[in-house]
């Protein structure tokens, strides 16, 4: 959670207001709350039991062990959703990330593609968890219940499938940017985290099939969603840390000139930052710190910088004076 809190002070830090905060961070204020609830109730699912029945379990079905384990199935089905709301949320998080890093490239049409199996993933997931797999509904907190596999199965295909597609989407942008080697290594390292990701709902799903009477699978999912948290925040909070502890931007700047080369008359050099959070054209980035992200968060169409010339002629009149021309 702090690594989200930190995210959005430096977003607000940079726009001036909590208001203006974009659409991928109330996303993600959303799986804050989300991920807060998968962890209340993970914890009551630890110390309950539910109608997941161990066959070596000799205890009698007694009234009061039955609404306990009533009471115990209906945590889980909380957790399976909020897990599910979680992780689905800050995928999107990553995919309106991408759609601005790669506006003007290739890139963004396979960021639509995914985009477009990520919200059809989980609109399927979530008809067929709710709608379909276990009618009447009750059913989700039957003691016994006849199935108890069908959403693990559909949820580890289309969760694993989507991480996948996402972390591979940003490293051609990043291996072709204009920065140096080794912060390219640095950047592709944060997203390579992601890779945790994967790995942990591998193995939630592993000990939910293998050992479903176990407690092994909570602790997955519980490194799956905060690792995903991390990994969607982590590279946002840089802005901040910049900032408070003032360090350099992770940047290379250039000196250019903004009128062409030197005509004798007039000359004026400005910066030139090449940075790691937004692409404008085929190979130059901006910060989304930038005060272009500020501008482009205004318009509906993204602005683009104009060169200006200026051409002063002088040419000698017949009295000999001088005059100038535009």
């Amino acid at each position: 959670m702090d690594v989200v809190f930190r995210n959005l002070a430096g977003g607000r830090g940079e726009i001036g207001s909590w208001r203006k905060l974009q659409s991928d961070d109330m996303l993600m204020l959303f799986a804050m709350v989300t991920d807060t609830i998968l962890m209340a109730c993970i914890n009551l699912v630890a110390t309950t039991s539910s109608n997941l029945i161990n066959p070596n379990d000799t205890t009698p079905l007694t009234p009061q062990n039955i609404r306990e384990r009533v009471r115990g199935s209906k945590f889980v089905l909380v957790v399976e959703e909020m897990q599910i709301l979680t992780t689905w949320t800050v995928k999107l998080c990553l995919l309106i990330l991408y759609h601005r890093l790669t506006m003007s490239l290739r890139q963004n049409l396979a960021v639509k593609i995914v985009a477009g199996y990520v919200i059809g993933g989980f609109i399927l997931m979530e008809v067929l968890y709710l709608g379909v797999w276990c009618r009447p509904f009750h059913e989700y907190w039957a003691v016994p219940t006849d199935s108890t596999t069908h959403h693990l199965i559909t949820n580890a295909v289309l969760n694993i499938s989507s991480d996948i597609m996402i972390i591979l989407i940003p490293m051609p942008v990043f291996l072709k940017a204009g920065i140096s080697t080794k912060k390219k290594i640095i950047l592709c390292s944060v997203f390579t985290i992601g890779f945790f990701t994967i790995i942990s709902a591998i193995l939630n799903k592993y000990y939910s099939f293998h050992d479903p009477f176990g407690s092994a699978w909570v602790f997955w999912y519980i490194r799956e969603s905060s690792t995903a948290l991390i990994t969607a925040n982590l590279s946002q909070t840089w802005t901040l840390a910049r900032r408070v502890l003032n360090l350099t931007s992770f940047s290379e700047n250039s000196s250019i000139s903004r009128y062409g080369p030197s005509t004798g008359f007039r000359s004026r050099t400005l910066p030139s930052h090449v940075q790691i959070s937004a692409v404008r054209g085929e190979d130059s980035m901006l910060d989304r710190s930038n005060s272009q992200e500020r501008i482009n968060q205004d318009y509906p169409v993204p602005l683009k910088i104009y060169q200006r010339r200026e051409v002063v002629i002088e040419y000698p009149k017949e009295d000999g004076e001088s005059s100038f021309g535009h």
